[in-house]
């Protein structure tokens, strides 16, 4: 009979639809009640309708309180088909489930499926061995889950052990933007095979998600005008500093923190070595000291044996320390010496 079911169920709703094991339960339920009335006394608790389907369920579920059971042998027939029929059902049930769930599995593997994410990180384009540098980076971080999304030639997850999402296709499609989350996303890098597809898969990406203000790793820093055609708080990072790629998608903005660095005339980095005179000074002491007269930031200190970028300020300096600082202009030994015995006196 459960084979005839199964072949008319088939026919009509497809044995891995969810409706099959619903279908197939409900008619066991359905005729095995009143065959149990049939075979039972008249006065039998179990067929009544307030426990039948209290037996019905533990018995299907083969778990078997045993508190109601048949006592004829009728009745023990319909209790042998009631659980094959539960058996049935559970089988098919969680072979549908699990038919589901790898499907799903491999979907998400392979990059086809749609993913359910916001407030993501979305990198577009995947090269071996430089893309896992920006992806532990990011995910060390651990503020923002992460999104990858390659081309077609990358057939597979290439970081499954990341725990991040995966998306393939035409990184410069609508169709594959959408699917990796890009109208949802924090910020997203686009590093491309070359310049000439960055502008093209920015161009889509302004379209998708014109609030974004996107990262591009671009290999000649002269097409940055061009890409600012498309959207002007588009930030550009030189290809080959990963580090730095990183340092933007966090901290937006840090790039232009750093060219401005780099740039005569505006905050400079300057070295200084601290004088004898200076013996223990704390690191707070010449922050103060620089800050207030000077309008100077100390970075780091270099000592004899060790390099401490921003030390605690009880970290006491030996003579001949080395402080790095930034400034308008260069401050002498002397008068750094000057400041900080007069910040001592005040």
């Amino acid at each position: 009979m459960y084979t005839v079911l199964f072949r008319l169920l088939q026919r009509f709703v497809g044995i891995r639809s969810w409706a099959t094991p619903a279908v197939v339960i409900v008619f066991v339920f359905f005729t095995s009640w009143p065959l149990m009335a049939l075979f039972e006394p008249a006065d039998s608790a179990l067929v009544r309708p307030a426990n039948y389907w209290w037996w019905f369920l533990v018995t299907t579920s083969t778990v078997g309180y045993g508190d109601f059971y048949p006592e004829t042998t009728g009745g023990h027939i319909v209790g042998v088909y009631v659980i094959v029929g539960g058996i049935a059902t559970l089988t098919t049930l969680f072979t549908h489930l699990a038919t589901k769930l790898e499907t799903a599995r491999g979907k998400r593997m392979s990059g086809t499926a749609t993913l359910h994410v916001s407030g993501h990180v979305l990198m577009l384009g995947y090269h071996s061995g430089r893309s896992e540098r920006i992806l532990d980076e990011l995910l060390a971080d651990g503020r923002h889950s992460v999104v990858l999304a390659a081309w077609d030639e990358v057939d597979r997850n290439p970081v499954p052990d990341r725990g991040i999402g995966f998306v393939r296709g035409d990184i410069s499609t609508d169709e594959v933007l959408h699917r990796a989350g890009l109208q949802r996303a924090r910020s997203v890098l686009i590093d491309a095979h070359d310049d000439n597809e960055a502008l093209a898969i920015a161009v889509t990406v302004d379209h998708v998600n014109p609030e974004l203000a996107p990262v591009v790793a671009l290999r000649d820093m002269s097409r940055a005008e061009h890409l600012r055609y498309v959207n002007s708080s588009i930030r550009c990072v030189q290809w080959h500093t990963p580090q730095m790629i990183t340092e933007e998608l966090l901290d937006p903005g840090i790039t232009q923190v750093y060219a401005e660095l780099a740039t005569h005339g505006g905050g400079n980095t300057y070295s200084c070595r601290l004088p004898d005179s200076l013996d223990r000074a704390t690191y707070g002491e010449c922050q103060v000291a620089l800050g207030r007269r000077y309008g100077a930031t100390v970075l780091a200190v270099r000592t004899q044996n060790d390099l401490l970028i921003s030390p605690s300020w009880e970290t006491r300096l030996p003579a001949g320390s080395t402080l790095y600082y930034i400034a308008r202009q260069r401050v002498s030994p002397d008068r750094i010496a000057r400041a900080i015995r007069e910040e001592e006196n005040a």
